[in-house]
């Protein structure tokens, strides 16, 4: 009986202490959470549509939550150099919490970036899922957290809508009568993790509910709307017979591809004349689209819950408290990383 009591003793003082090494891996010294706390966030560029939501909606966070949280915001304008000078610069300014939204998460340059922050304890939040070897760099340092979305999810119920819409429209849609999908499919920057899984993951889903593809023209057009409107209009001068539909990656693309087509009379209501067009984002020019039935589809990446979780993660980084502590919020398994779900958007 002695030896048994004994065990178990030694049962509950290990778990304890596991749970102990757990949550003080995240402890942080000397922080008082009932002061204002100060959090710099290093956006990749304003111009983004969906960074641009993301910047209003943590400033919607700092206004219910006033004279608490205080937001600087660092625009780094698409340029890496630029980014890890603002963070260079941000060392000296007091700032309990770092946000990192990288401009290119696979080079080197980001890492050492990264790394400064580490050298200097400073809580880290990367927003968006950043390439593997970022990850791996991120994993070594016990005071960040990943919050990025599941882009192979965002790709799949774009392939999704397009089933439904073929569906529902064969005999419009299917212009040659051949059984098989054409498609355009506009992309993100090459270097952009998401940017693959959104493509495979879209062209996977439809192919696997039995419908044949065949893609026509790959654009990597780097997220920006311009580009996709020059290069669908041009490519339908070459395509006008056989294009059927336009998977783009964001919806800034996606908005360009409208522009085109309607140009070329397309998309201007109904179905005789349309090419569905699906994206990712759900920006509020998209949904009106959408709503006027101009554009197919997209896929909602909700602003406000990515600035929900930078909010709660970020206090309790910064208390030193478990990060999670508190919140709804899983790990996926693999790491410090937080994806939040995607949802459909579509004429109702």
């Amino acid at each position: 009986m002695k030896l048994f009591k004994n065990a178990l003793s030694l049962i509950i003082i290990s778990i304890l202490l596991l749970h102990s090494i757990e949550i003080s891996v995240y402890a942080s010294q000397n922080v008082n959470s009932q002061n204002q706390v100060k959090i710099a966030v290093f956006l990749s560029n304003f111009n983004s549509p969906f960074i641009s939501n993301l910047k209003k909606d943590l400033e919607e966070v700092e206004k219910e939550n006033k004279n608490r949280v205080l937001f600087t915001f660092f625009d780094s304008k698409g340029n890496e150099t630029i980014q890890n000078q603002n963070i260079d610069e941000s060392f000296n300014q007091n700032f309990d919490l770092f946000v990192v939204d990288l401009v290119n998460s696979s080079t080197n340059f980001s890492q050492n970036a990264l790394s400064k922050i580490f050298s200097r304890n400073i809580p880290l939040i990367v927003t968006l899922i950043p390439s593997d070897p970022i990850i791996n760099c991120i994993r070594t340092y016990n005071r960040a957290v990943i919050i990025g979305a599941d882009d192979a999810q965002s790709g799949s119920l774009q392939g999704k809508i397009l089933i439904d819409t073929w569906t529902s429209n064969k005999e419009t849609l299917d212009r040659n009568k051949d059984n098989i999908m054409q498609y355009i499919i506009l992309k993100g920057p090459l270097g952009d993790p998401s940017t693959p899984l959104r493509s495979k993951y879209s062209i996977q889903t439809i192919n696997d509910a039995g419908i044949k593809t065949e893609e026509l023209l790959s654009s990597t057009c780097n997220w920006n709307k311009d580009c996709a409107r020059d290069d669908i209009q041009s490519s339908l001068l070459n395509l006008y017979s056989k294009v059927e539909v336009i998977i783009s990656n964001n919806d800034a693309m996606a908005i360009g591809a409208i522009e085109a087509l309607q140009k070329y009379g397309f998309n201007k209501g109904g179905n005789s004349r349309c090419i569905p067009v699906v994206g990712v984002d759900a920006i509020p020019e998209s949904r009106k689209l959408i709503d006027q039935g101009f554009m197919t589809g997209t896929v909602i990446q909700d602003t406000r819950a990515y600035a929900d979780a930078i909010h709660s993660v970020g206090l309790n980084l910064i208390s030193g408290v478990y990060p999670l502590s508190h919140t709804n919020y899983e790990f996926n398994g693999t790491g410090p990383i937080i994806k939040l779900p995607f949802h459909e958007y579509i004429k109702k």
